[in-house]
């Protein structure tokens, strides 16, 4: 008999206590119906909510879920991507998959958004809301939804997939560690995206998912972290085409932009 496809879903969490049970229960149903052995490992950074996750997480492993804590202190270092890359690290199995605590990313999508990369069939997935049979489970403003298409097209150069922001995603650890002499970025909430560029990934795979509004907590997004995501978005560009021709480009919109401007100066009345 052949094995068990083995999957290591990371979970990076703060503040996120009652979203566990549910993420960990809905998890596990979906993936043993799928027959795919997996286990869970929840990155968590100290917060005011740690002890409380700690509790759950203990409750949850003896009840036979296979989920265990990886804790961090602030003085360990702090951040969604460094703690989904120490959840990579830490993870028993040869293919790793990101979803957020939030239950805005279904866990019972995992099996789909996994199932390329079990398969061999790609080198990294993406949960997508942008492809047929994605979309939004509930209605954003018109605010949001400019901003994530301004962000998405400004990663277009970079990435296959549609949803290049997403943080639901897989990929092998064989895969990961070929980013090893890369220069990971860290910083910043766009892991996914870091990785399928440092990875070189060719074969990117969208899976259709449904982006569903937060159940409990509240979000981490600050305008700190949307500075952090335009110089993520520059050290990428360098890294895949290479400075000079990043610094030509750059040099080619500020001569155009001090054009334009100098044109609508000269169309101001006198």
């Amino acid at each position: 008999m052949a094995p068990k496809p083995a999957l290591s879903v990371v979970v990076p969490a703060y503040n996120e206590t009652p979203n566990i049970r549910p993420l960990t229960k809905r998890l596990f149903a979906a993936v043993r119906k799928a027959g795919i052995e997996t286990e869970l490992l929840i990155a968590d950074d100290e917060s005011p909510g740690s002890a409380a996750t700690r509790t759950e997480v203990e409750k949850l492993a003896s009840e036979g879920y296979a989920v265990r804590l990886i804790a961090r202190r602030r003085s360990e270092g702090r951040g969604l991507s460094s703690a989904v890359l120490l959840g990579f690290h830490k993870a028993s199995n040869p293919v790793v998959l990101c979803m957020d605590a939030d239950l805005q990313h279904e866990p019972e999508a995992v099996p789909a958004v996994a199932g390329p990369v079990l398969a061999s069939t790609a080198d990294f997935t993406v949960g997508s809301r942008n492809v047929g049979g994605g979309g939004l489970g509930f209605e954003w403003s018109m605010l949001r939804q400019v901003i994530s298409a301004g962000a998405t097209l400004l990663a277009w150069p970079l990435s296959a997939s549609s949803d290049p922001m997403s943080g639901f995603f897989c990929l092998s650890k064989a895969t990961l560690a070929s980013a090893a002499d890369a220069g990971i970025n860290a910083t910043g909430f766009k892991i996914g995206l870091e990785l399928m560029v440092r990875c070189r990934c060719t074969r990117v795979v969208d899976v259709p998912i449904t982006f569903q509004e937060r159940t409990a907590g509240e979000s981490k997004l600050t305008m700190k972290q949307n500075v952090l995501y335009l110089m993520q978005l520059f050290s990428l560009y360098v890294f895949k085409f290479g400075a000079p021709l990043v610094a030509a480009v750059l040099l080619a919109l500020l001569a155009q932009t001090a054009l334009l401007l100098r044109t609508l100066h000269g169309l101001m009345p006198k």
